[in-house]
C-alpha cells in the first residue's frame, strides 16, 4: 500500500521508511509505527513516521501490513 496518504497509516502498522540520510541510495527501514509527525492528509515524498525501534524517523515508502 502507498504511503502517501496518512489515512492508510495506523499505529503499530509495519512499514518500509526511508531515513534522511539514505534518501540518495533509496534504502529502506522496516519496522512498526510509534508515532505518525506529519499532520496534512497526503504528502508527495510519503508521510513521516516514528518507528518502535530506537526512535528512527523517516518517509513511508510502503505499508506491509498490521
Amino acid at each position: 500500500m502507498d504511503g502517501r496518504t496518512r489515512a492508510n497509516i495506523r499505529i503499530g502498522a509495519l512499514v518500509d521508511i526511508v531515513l534522511k540520510k539514505d534518501q540518495p541510495t533509496g534504502a529502506l527501514t522496516r519496522g512498526r509505527v510509534k508515532r505518525i509527525l506529519t499532520k496534512s492528509p497526503n504528502h508527495p515524498h510519503g508521510i513521516k513516521v516514528m518507528l518502535e525501534e530506537g526512535d528512527v524517523v523517516g518517509r513511508v515508502q510502503k505499508i506491509l501490513g498490521e
